[in-house]
């Protein structure tokens, strides 16, 4: 028994010493760096959020904490403002252009990866050369286009740019290069339709791909400014970025009423975020690997 015991002793001295060993100066020093770059990016955020429980006078003394939390500004902005109104076209906005990325661009990506035609590399080489040209100079095509089809001032316009963007493509093609074409193979012989064969069997299978596509669409379509800013030339039609930048210019000095309504504005990103970080950070992973 003492025999049988001994390599099991051994091995447990020899992993003694790496089980304490002391950290290393550069590890230290990597976790020090996260920690400061962290509290830098954060503390504009919760200065924002402790803001807005605050009364006015509070604001100017540049105190962190509030001394009394009050809602008394957010119920102003709620009732005394259009942010129901902006917040409900922002909704319409992200949730409907996400709709759209996620299916239309799974539907290309799809045709690209696992259907012979001529001409694919070289359409798929256009679609990513969109990629290149920045949106200002994509701008004044767009609004022209609008006042022609009637689409100023309507959900439509404030959609249409951004329903099937290239990188969506780009994306969800390398995630169907990556499944075995002998799966396809199989449902067509089978006698599956190739619509069938993409919502049946691609689908399922990219789905970290989808999650990751769906959260940057919504984000970033929460977060647009410039082109609601153009398209959207009513009150009624403002999105919650443009909506608390003209209410900035009006409300002056007011940073409690300010920081709230930026707070609210700020709401569904955290939402989306706190609930699919997995998501969004295994998409990132897996689009570097299989890119």
């Amino acid at each position: 028994m003492a025999l049988a015991t001994e390599p099991l002793r051994r091995g447990l001295r020899a992993d003694a010493p790496r089980r304490f060993r002391r950290p290393n100066g550069w590890v230290v020093l990597s976790y020090v760096l996260l920690t400061l770059g962290a509290v830098l990016m954060v503390f504009p955020f919760a200065w924002m959020l402790l803001s807005s429980f605050k009364e006015y006078r509070e604001i100017l003394s540049f105190q962190i904490w509030p001394e009394r939390f009050t809602l008394v500004n957010y119920v102003e902005v709620i009732t005394k403002t259009a942010f129901p109104r902006w917040f409900l076209n922002s909704l319409i906005v992200a949730v409907g252009t996400t709709t759209s990325v996620l299916f239309f661009c799974a539907m290309v990506g799809y045709v690209l990866a696992t259907l012979r035609f001529p001409f694919k590399n070289l359409i798929f080489v256009l679609i990513l050369s969109t990629l290149m040209v920045p949106t200002e100079m994509l701008v004044i095509p767009w609004f022209v286009m609008s006042v022609e089809f009637g689409w100023v001032n309507s959900y439509w316009g404030l959609m249409f740019p951004g329903l099937i963007p290239g990188f969506g493509v780009f994306l969800m093609r390398q995630f169907f290069q990556t499944l075995p074409r002998d799966l396809f193979d199989a449902g067509r012989i089978d006698g599956v339709s190739e619509f069938g064969l993409f919502w049946r069997i691609g689908l399922p299978l990219v789905g970290p791909g989808l999650a990751a596509l769906g959260i940057f669409a919504f984000i970033g379509n929460w977060n647009a400014f410039l082109w609601p800013r153009i398209v959207g030339q009513s009150t009624s039609m403002y999105t919650v970025p443009v909506g608390i930048s003209n209410f900035s210019g009006e409300a002056a000095t007011q940073w409690n009423l300010i920081m709230s309504a930026s707070s609210l504005a700020i709401v569904p990103v955290l939402i989306v975020f706190v609930i699919f970080q997995k998501q969004i950070i295994e998409g990132v992973v897996l689009t570097g690997v299989k890119g």
